[in-house]
């Protein structure tokens, strides 16, 4: 009686690996990756900055992620991995994905992302359009495939929304959904942006941009360079 239970269970544990093997690629792709983080990083590739600043912010957000301070903390999380996309916004109609959502959780994944980011050609054309970047990246947050307590959309820019809806209403909808907004203020060299009514261009980030818990602003100016500044604000986001 045993032989033959053990006979009927060996037959149905064949037949579900069996099934599971003919299981389409798409249906095992629909299970989420569990990883810390989850970035969307988006940039500023509009009309205001120039081939040679926008190779700088590249390299600047590459030369971050593969950082040892960045691994570091990479490395003691729970799944000891992140998710990262990054995107560049211009007009209300002008937001890419420069490179899609990868998986980092060495040197290797973070050099890969980064040699892939620099090589990518410029997409974004138009001004300004703070509030569609923002929108563009809680779509992808939302079909990425990935599961994370934490999610963060990362906006880099030199000047305030100029096109597309109210900023503060998509900040708003986007922490409503669980989703962390943080700003980086990126300073010209002599002298500061004024975004609004004279406001300074951090000032202005503070309170139309970030939202969510343990929002923040970092400022890229003479005092910081690009790359420090991102490190150090990436640092704090995944930490």
């Amino acid at each position: 009686m045993a032989a033959h239970d053990d006979r009927t269970l060996s037959r149905r544990l064949a037949l579900g690996l069996a099934a599971a093997a003919a299981l389409p690629t798409g249906a095992m792709a629909q299970r989420p990756v569990d990883v810390d983080v989850m970035l969307a990083l988006a940039a500023d590739g509009s009309g205001s900055i120039d081939n040679d600043e926008l190779r700088l912010q590249r390299e600047g957000y590459g030369e971050a992620l593969a950082s040892p301070e960045v691994l570091s903390v990479i490395a003691r999380g729970i799944h000891g991995a992140i998710a990262v996309i990054y995107t560049e916004w211009g007009g209300p109609t002008s937001q890419h994905v420069i490179v899609d959502w990868t998986v980092i959780r060495d040197v290797a994944t973070a050099r890969a992302f980064a040699t892939e980011l620099v090589a990518r050609p410029r997409a974004a054309r138009g001004y300004n359009s703070i509030s569609a970047a923002i929108d563009f990246c809680v779509r992808h947050i939302e079909t990425s495939g990935f599961r994370a307590l934490k999610r963060v959309i990362d906006v880099s820019g030199d000047g305030p929304n100029i096109g597309g809806r109210p900023v503060e209403e998509a900040r708003d909808d986007a922490v409503a959904k669980g989703i962390t907004v943080n700003a980086l203020a990126i300073l010209r060299p002599g002298g500061s942006v004024q975004a609004r009514a004279g406001q300074p261009l951090p000032d202005y980030y503070r309170e139309a941009v970030i939202g969510g818990p343990g929002a923040f602003v970092e400022v890229a100016d003479q005092n910081r360079t690009f790359a420090e500044a991102v490190r150090r604000k990436i640092v704090t986001e995944i930490a």
